[in-house]
């Protein structure tokens, strides 16, 4: 039973590195970066709409994006950090 614990902590170290880590890292990222988000930036959605910042509302966490179509009220958790990253100037 002792030989084992040595393979459970290696275990619990492997799962900390790769899994836990990198997570926390990508969610203070995207946090940044929505924070430092400001009118008339490019961004895309995570569901693919291209589309320009017009306006902020903090209190609702929201925002409104003018596209091709017209303005969209969405949450500002919707906008993608890898897509957006490609395009932001």
């Amino acid at each position: 039973m002792e030989s084992q614990f040595p393979y459970l902590l290696l275990i619990a170290l492997v799962f900390l590195f790769f899994i836990i880590i990198p997570s926390v890292r990508r969610n203070s990222k995207e946090k940044k970066f929505l924070n430092n988000l400001k009118r008339g930036d490019r961004i895309i959605t995570k569901s693919g709409v291209h589309a320009r910042i017009t306006e902020f509302d903090a209190k609702s966490n929201t925002c409104i994006i003018e596209t091709m179509a017209g303005k969209l009220k969405i949450e500002k958790s919707a906008i993608s950090l890898e897509l957006s990253s490609n395009i932001k100037s």
